[in-house]
């Protein structure tokens, strides 16, 4: 009997056909383990780094002044603004062929304005009926990449006064308000040719 307790202790400590001990085994496992919390962390630090992205500018994309015209408007009310809308070649190009949804690169940009009366064109015209841009009231910039920008529809927004990005809570009002214009990849704007 002790014999065969000699032989089943010696099976448990090793699986012959494996060539390998119980104390491989286990470092094995341990490794494969460890290598699974590895993976498990970088996964993770990958998600929490995609969900920490924001969805706005923190600074002006360079150069935005030299931009193509796309639109031009008016909005009335509390807003009484003037806007120029200004695309970068790849929103261009998109608007002028139609291409939805934008290209990631896509870079559109409205600059606003005060709608001011002129007197200056009054006095010429010899009745109120001028305006033109007066106090710059904001920027602002939509910017495509649907990899870095997935969870607002491939876009990231952003919104400067004074050369300062707006508040993150404010931004946060971006995407929702975007959001209800699917039809047209998430932009107001239409090409004015």
């Amino acid at each position: 009997m002790s014999k065969d307790k000699n032989n089943n202790s010696s099976r448990i400590a090793s699986i012959p056909h494996l060539g390998m001990t119980m104390k491989q085994i286990t470092l094995l496992l341990v490794a494969i383990a460890a290598a699974g919390v590895v993976a498990f962390a970088a996964r993770a630090s990958l998600h929490t780094a995609q969900a920490s992205t924001p969805i706005f500018l923190t600074s002006i994309p360079e150069g935005y002044r030299d931009w193509a015209v796309i639109s031009v408007a008016h909005e009335a009310g509390t807003l009484n603004s003037l806007g120029a809308v200004l695309g970068n070649d790849i929103a261009i190009k998109a608007f002028r062929e139609g291409k939805l949804p934008y290209p990631d690169g896509s870079i559109i940009a409205a600059l606003h304005w005060r709608n001011t009366p002129s007197a200056e064109n009054d006095k010429i015209f010899g009745k109120p009926q001028s305006f033109v841009p007066g106090a710059v009231t904001n920027i602002q910039f939509m910017v495509k990449d649907s990899v870095k920008y997935a969870a607002t529809g491939g876009w990231g927004f952003g919104h400067f006064a004074d050369g300062k990005p707006g508040a993150g809570a404010f931004m946060q009002t971006c995407y929702p308000c975007h959001a209800k214009i699917q039809a047209t990849d998430l932009v107001f704007t239409h090409y004015a040719p």
